[in-house]
């Protein structure tokens, strides 16, 4: 049996712009199922990889949100306020060390404790970031500021404390409509921690 890396050849790559992160066009062979290779043109968006987290409190059944505008959104639905977990690129970080510090700039909370919970690419046809996901248990006394975010990088960001059967119930009615939220939240409902709200 070939190996992924040995069903690509002859790769050749074009950069179209590196303003923001790498945005590259890729030529290449792909060897398919019936053994015959077949040239093939992709773009791909490289902004590395990121993580994302969502915070709750078992006691309360909160969870902790953000909401901040998304230009990319905005091109679609000309609103632009997204309800999300908190994120962040790992920015040469390893993902527990990034989303520690992320969670803190975005919501507040000092999380010292966080659980890997899956791995996952967003966008596979056109994006390579891969994400990482965690979980946090938050209280009070982990709330070392108000958040918001970093302004110098253009941040403003509404921290948001919801029951948790709020959340889910706003996957269902379209008011969260991003898909690294909806993961974590439908997670945090599989794994019963909540067991009395579901």
């Amino acid at each position: 049996m070939l190996l992924e890396s040995q069903k690509v050849r002859n790769v050749h790559e074009t950069l179209l712009s590196d303003n923001w992160y790498t945005l590259k066009k890729y030529r290449f062979e792909l060897l398919r199922r019936d053994g015959n290779w077949q040239q093939q043109e992709r773009e791909a968006y490289d902004r590395g990889n990121g993580a994302a987290i969502l915070l709750y409190n078992k006691a309360k059944k909160t969870v902790v949100l953000t909401r901040q505008f998304r230009f990319p959104v905005y091109l679609n639905d000309r609103q632009g306020m997204l309800i999300e977990a908190a994120a962040g690129l790992l920015d040469n970080l390893s993902p527990q060390e990034r989303i520690k510090a992320e969670a803190q700039e975005e919501t507040g909370f000092r999380v010292s404790h966080v659980e890997k919970v899956f791995e996952a690419y967003m966008s596979p046809g056109s994006v390579t970031e891969k994400l990482y996901f965690f979980i946090a248990e938050y209280s009070e006394r982990d709330r070392s500021s108000n958040g918001g975010g970093v302004e110098e990088e253009g941040e403003d960001i509404e921290v948001l404390e919801w029951p948790f059967a709020r959340a889910l119930d706003a996957i269902r009615t379209g008011e969260i409509e991003d898909g690294k939220t909806i993961m974590l939240l439908q997670h945090l409902a599989l794994s019963a921690i909540f067991e009395e709200t579901i």
